[in-house]
């Protein structure tokens, strides 16, 4: 089974922007630490990291959900396995059972769903005494985490939050 970290972020990122160019930087750094890379499939930041990942020789692979984005034209160019989801919550879905690892680029309520969705995840995890795969934030998402409701320390514990593709190609590597 190949080792896969999966990347969520923004589809309204524009080529050669600092946001694209951190994301490529992060895609570059999953690939480094030795992983593959698996994204939503689109434009924007996930094309950003699947380039990175492409140029840094990972297999690249897209989640994609045409009939929920009839307007995009398919995968973006550097995604090497396809798989289409009927729905946006098979989408989902189908990368967090991919997933080795997560990564949340900056987004809007598509990047905040598919975060919830891997934290949830990890926390059912961690109460079923399983493994619970990391999930690495960017630090851009902080201001948005901290203690509410009925959010404690422990459960926020299951984020790590990172500052840049340096960093998190360190906490990737030792993942092992």
């Amino acid at each position: 089974m190949r080792r896969i970290v999966v990347v969520f972020g923004s589809s309204r990122i524009s080529p050669k922007s600092p946001a694209w160019e951190e994301a490529h930087r992060f895609g570059r750094a999953v690939a480094e630490a030795g992983f593959d890379l698996a994204s939503g499939g689109y434009g924007g930041a996930m094309e950003a990291a699947s380039l990175g990942a492409k140029e840094a020789g990972a297999l690249v692979v897209g989640v994609t959900a045409p009939a929920v984005f009839p307007g995009r034209a398919g995968a973006n160019p550097y995604v090497d396995l396809e798989f289409p989801a009927p729905t946006l919550l098979s989408r989902i879905e189908r990368m967090l059972d991919l997933g080795r690892a997560f990564v949340a680029l900056p987004g809007g309520v598509g990047t905040f769903t598919e975060i919830a969705a891997a934290w949830n995840r990890a926390f059912v995890d961690r109460l079923a005494g399983r493994a619970v795969p990391p999930i690495f934030v960017h630090e851009s998402w902080r201001a948005l985490f901290r203690p509410a409701l009925e959010i404690d320390e422990e459960q926020l514990s299951l984020l790590t939050f990172v500052r840049d593709a340096k960093e998190l190609k360190g906490r990737l590597m030792a993942l092992g």
